[in-house]
Formats: structure tokens, C-alpha cells, sequence
């Protein structure tokens, strides 16, 4: 990165994550259901907030929305969902993740629209019997609030035209992002997100509205929270002293060059796995993916953050994503500071075969999915000891995978 960038960065961490050094902040209640949570808000991150919650590591899956009226029966809330959240569980997954969008028109937006593909109420009632679904089976749920940029730009280059603009901005984003946090704190959602890859906020001058907001929303949402930044910008992403998880979009490139050989893409998972230890070194907290994933193709793990929609003549390769897999899991077991980890993605209809090409993100039914299933059941770093299990090195014995 930029040295005046960098010095930018330093300036706003101290402006705005100040108040968040560890020892000056009430402890935070765990992420549990909503039965379990003091009705007391917890207004203040602490260090300490995801150790307390005593969970396991995140063996997340992310089920991707299906809003459409025209495919009744298949989003949220349906049997098909359900089908869904029941394979994630026999797979090994302790976490689900659910996409809400907000809707934006371009990169120049001064406000969010709640609605996407479905009015709000229709909407909320099918997150809701989600997230009942998810509890029923003893799943823990992440909800994140997405923009969804009609004109197909990235929403980290969100750029309103004046400061007058972004102050508009902020507060059209905070009513939709407010009104998520209430309806995760009425469901009992474990986590919370307060954005995806806003990197124009975050990182930036602007970044102090972003904190602000972060503090209405404790205010609201008593569990744990979170903020998900690209992986080119999360050192840079100056508020993440005051979530309780830094999260990361964690589409890594494992390697530079076509035609990698297993040893080389290990080589780039562990570069990766330094770089989460080393943020979670700098801000006391635990790190995790908030987004993992490669296509099914040759070579996904060059550059991993292509839209499968966006390729053509693509030859399926299932060993090459089984090989992604394998190297940036076999990494991140073991890493100090690393939560866990959510999987880009599976549908909330898993018999649905129409959501993307073949060569995408998707590992249902691949070769990658027998990996993750065999890291799923695996012993992490981050797990509890269990109880009798004598401790080597400080964890129960040495992670193989």
C-alpha cells in the first residue's frame, strides 16, 4: 500500500477506533440465542467478545438468497431451504450465513432502497422462518445486509458527488442498515454484518460516519458484530476496532502465474494466513472469511474474484478447486487469530441447478466438497479443548490436514 495512504489509515485509527484499546471497553454477551442475551445493550467492542461466546470455530455456508416471485418454493423459509440448512449440517457446517439486499442504482447513489426482488414484508417474514429453520437444527446464522448495484459496479467504489452527498448517503444506508439490526436482535441472530466491502468508507475520510453508525447499531443489536472488508483492503479498513470479528471477503490469489502445482498454492495460503494473524495481532480480534470460495475452472486460485458469469469457453475442473480448497483450508486450521470461515456459496434450494454456470463458486456434489468436509470435521485452532484432552503446544494435539 501507499505510504500516504498508510499514514491516512494510521490517523483515522487513531480518530476513530481510540476509544477500543483493549482494557477500556465493557465485556460484550455472547452470541447465543435470544433467550440467552441480556436485554442490556452492550454499547462497546472488546477483544474479548468472541471468546466469551464460547463457540467453536465458524464451519460456515452461505445460502444465497432466491427473492424471485418467479421461483415460488425456493428462497428463504422454504422446505427447500430447510433441505438445504439439513445438508450444510451433515456436512459439517455449526454456522449459516443469510443475504439481505438493499439496492442502490450506481456507484454515484446517495441512498439505499430496502426492497430487491420482493417487497419488505414479504421479504423479512421469509429471513425470519430462515433463521427459525437455521435455530431448529442447531445452527448459529450471520445475516448480512448487501447492496446490490443495479448498474453492475463494484460497491467498493461508492462515490457520492459532494460532501453533502455522502452525508445523505450515510444516513440512507444507516435506516436500512438499522432496521436490519433491529430484526436481528428480535430473531436472535448470532452475528451480525454491518456492510460488505465498502471500501470508499471505510478506509477513507468518511470513515468516522461509518463508526458512528457501528454505534447505533449496538444500540439496537446485542450479539456479535462484525464487518466484512475485501481482501486487498482490511489492513487499510480503519474502523475494525470497533467490531467484535474482522471479517474478511477472503478471495486471495494463491498464486500468480497458470498451471500452480499443489506445493505453490500452499506456499500462497500461507502468506495468507500470515497476513489474518498479523491483522489480528495489530487489533486484538479474531479474524474470519466472511466470504471463501474458488470456481470450478483451471487455475481459480490466480484470480479468484471473477464472476463465473463473466467467463466464457470455460473448461470444468473440479481437481483445480478441490486443490484451492485444499491449500487455503489446510492453512487457515491452524492459524492463530483465525474465527473460522464461511463457504461462497450454496443456494437455499439445493436442487436448484439454475443459479449459476456449472464452473462456478458452487462445490455441491464437486470434488471440493469431499475437502470441506473433511476440514468441517477436523480439530481447528480455534476450537475449546475439550474437557480430559491434554493440551499440545496450547491445543489438544497437532492439526493434520
Amino acid at each position: 500500500m501507499g505510504g500516504a495512504r498508510a499514514l491516512l489509515a494510521g490517523a483515522l485509527a487513531l480518530l476513530v477506533i481510540g476509544a477500543a484499546a483493549p482494557g477500556t471497553t465493557a465485556p460484550r454477551q455472547p452470541a447465543s440465542p435470544r433467550a440467552a442475551r441480556s436485554p442490556a445493550p452492550q454499547l462497546l467492542p472488546h477483544p474479548d467478545a468472541w471468546a466469551s461466546s464460547e463457540a467453536r470455530a465458524i464451519r460456515g455456508i452461505t445460502l444465497g438468497p432466491i427473492e424471485s416471485s418467479l421461483q415460488p418454493g425456493r428462497g428463504y423459509g422454504t422446505p427447500a431451504s430447510l433441505r438445504a440448512m439439513q445438508e450444510a449440517k451433515a456436512l459439517g457446517a455449526n454456522w449459516i450465513s443469510l443475504t439481505v439486499f438493499g439496492r442502490v442504482w450506481d456507484t454515484q447513489s446517495t441512498g439505499v432502497t430496502l426492497d430487491f426482488e420482493q417487497p419488505v414484508p414479504v421479504n423479512r417474514a421469509a429471513v425470519r422462518a430462515a433463521i427459525a429453520q437455521a435455530h431448529s437444527l442447531g445452527l448459529r446464522v450471520l445475516l448480512v445486509p448487501h447492496l446490490w448495484v443495479e448498474t453492475g459496479q463494484w460497491r467498493g467504489e461508492l462515490d457520492p458527488p459532494s460532501d453533502a452527498g455522502w452525508e445523505h448517503w450515510a444516513a440512507s444506508y444507516g435506516r436500512f442498515l438499522l432496521e436490519w439490526a433491529g430484526f436481528a436482535e428480535a430473531t436472535g441472530v448470532d452475528m451480525l454484518a454491518a456492510g460488505v466491502e465498502l471500501r470508499t468508507w471505510v478506509t477513507t475520510t468518511h470513515a468516522p460516519s461509518f463508526a458512528r453508525l457501528l454505534k447505533q447499531v449496538r444500540q439496537r443489536y446485542h450479539g456479535l458484530l462484525t464487518y466484512a472488508g475485501n481482501w486487498d483492503d482490511v489492513e487499510e479498513t480503519v474502523i475494525a476496532g470497533e467490531l467484535d470479528v474482522i471479517g474478511i471477503n477472503a478471495f486471495y490469489p494463491l498464486a500468480e502465474q497458470e498451471g500452480a502445482t499443489l506445493e505453490e498454492l500452499r506456499r500462497g495460503a500461507a502468506r495468507a494466513a500470515e497476513r489474518v494473524t498479523r491483522l489480528a495481532e495489530r487489533w486484538d480480534r479474531p479474524v474470519m472469511f466472511t466470504e471463501f470460495g474458488y470456481t470450478t475452472r483451471p487455475d481459480p486460485a490466480v484470480r479468484p474474484w471473477e464472476w463465473p458469469e463473466a467467463l466464457r469457453n470455460v473448461r470444468v475442473d473440479q481437481q483445480a478447486q478441490a486443490d484451492a480448497y485444499r491449500a487455503l483450508l489446510g492453512a487457515m486450521l491452524d492459524c492463530e487469530g483465525f474465527a473460522g470461515l464461511f463457504v461462497w456459496r450454496y443456494y437455499a434450494d439445493p436442487a436448484d441447478l439454475s443459479q449459476e454456470a456449472e464452473w462456478g463458486f458452487s462445490p455441491r456434489g464437486k470434488a471440493a466438497e469431499r475437502v470441506l468436509y473433511d476440514a468441517f470435521g477436523a480439530r481447528w485452532r480455534a476450537d475449546p479443548p475439550r474437557r480430559g484432552h491434554a493440551l499440545i503446544s496450547g491445543r489438544e494435539s497437532p492439526i493434520v490436514f
